[in-house]
């Protein structure tokens, strides 16, 4: 149910990690489009966990499933993957130890797609984060970035109205989960985090995978993105941005 200010909170579990939901300007519309929000998110699990032996994409890396007999979702994807692939010069890969695996990207189109399911239903605002990665519409909204370095900190906050996303790549959470897809060993100048925000969580959160993955080489790439900012942190705590003026004290990225 709503809160008295017409505002819907929830929090799902799945796809291995938490999802939450801040909408403002929930009607009855509304609340019908956050329950099937949760349940494309429970679907796209289902297809794509690499946890799970059943899942398409498990099928597929086993040789127990054709692409051909993929659903539509996975050829979407696979399309996604093979563009961020190009974009990033090879630095963003789906291919690697000889199986699809879209973990770097499917995780901000499954919540990209949410926020829209949300905001098409007419919600005035929408927040969805998943797992840190975060797509709003709306607004405005505070977007905190936390410190890799420092436990609880925040290193920077992003200020968002409107269709925004933020993704952030790095360490601190599940260890060192990106490589380098050239050698499949940690990158050879590991950032503690990177931050990169855009219009799209699909293209944020693919974008934030490739870059980390590049190292030190990351910064004139993320540079030359139309739309895009960032904000790299190093393990001995100095920092860089591309697209646009330095933060604020650097607090700020918008």
């Amino acid at each position: 149910m709503a809160d008295a200010d017409g505002r819907l909170r929830r929090v799902e579990h799945t796809m291995g990690t938490a999802f939450s939901f801040d909408v403002r300007g929930a009607g009855p519309r509304v609340a019908a489009a956050l329950e099937a929000a949760v349940a494309w998110l429970r679907h796209v699990d289902g297809i794509f966990s690499t946890y799970r032996p059943e899942s398409q994409i498990s099928r597929l890396s086993a040789g127990e499933l054709a692409l051909s007999a993929c659903s539509p979702e996975v050829w979407e994807v696979l399309r996604l993957c093979e563009a961020a692939e190009r974009r990033s010069g090879g630095w963003f890969s789906a291919g690697y130890a000889g199986g699809f695996d879209p973990t770097g990207l499917v995780k901000g189109w499954a919540v990209e797609r949410a926020a829209a399911m949300l905001s098409s239903a007419g919600a005035e605002a929408v927040c969805v984060n998943g797992g840190g990665d975060v797509q709003v519409h709306g607004g405005p909204w505070r977007i905190g970035v936390t410190d890799p370095l420092r436990s609880g900190a925040v290193a920077a906050v992003v200020h968002a109205e409107g269709e925004l996303a933020v993704a952030t790549s790095g360490p601190a959470e599940r260890g060192c989960h990106v490589v380098d897809p050239r050698t499949g060993l940690p990158p050879a100048t590991a950032l503690a985090s990177l931050t990169v925000v855009t219009r799209s969580l699909t293209d944020a959160d693919a974008h934030a995978t490739a870059g980390y993955a590049m190292g030190d080489r990351a910064r004139a790439w993320l540079a030359s993105l139309p739309g895009t900012r960032s904000l790299a942190i190093a393990p001995d705590g100095t920092s860089w941005t591309t697209g646009g003026p330095e933060p604020d004290g650097g607090r700020v990225l918008r």
